[in-house]
């Protein structure tokens, strides 16, 4: 059994208030959470309207099934035009 994690630091250029972060970190929070089945929360920045940290973890079965999971979610986190990755790390415990 492996457990994993990734994270995100995200830009949000057209975000100008903490409403509008909300309703995008939101968004991908839920894409996350229904595509890949895993817990999602904002772990950094929530007070600040154009900065968000995201963290998703997942328990599977190996590391390998673990880590294409890791790779499809980042694809996605990369794929939103609201928001720019400008760091991610995955963990493995």
């Amino acid at each position: 059994m492996v457990v994993a994690t990734m994270t995100w630091e995200l830009r949000l250029p057209g975000c100008r208030s903490l409403k509008e972060k909300r309703m995008v970190v939101r968004s991908l929070r839920e894409r996350l959470r229904r595509r890949f089945n895993v817990s999602v929360a904002e772990t950094a920045w929530q007070d600040v309207h154009d900065r968000a940290e995201l963290t998703a973890a997942l328990v599977a079965g190996d590391r390998r099934f673990a880590d294409s999971v890791l790779s499809r979610m980042d694809d996605l986190v990369a794929a939103d035009g609201r928001a720019l990755v400008v760091g991610a790390r995955s963990e493995f415990l």
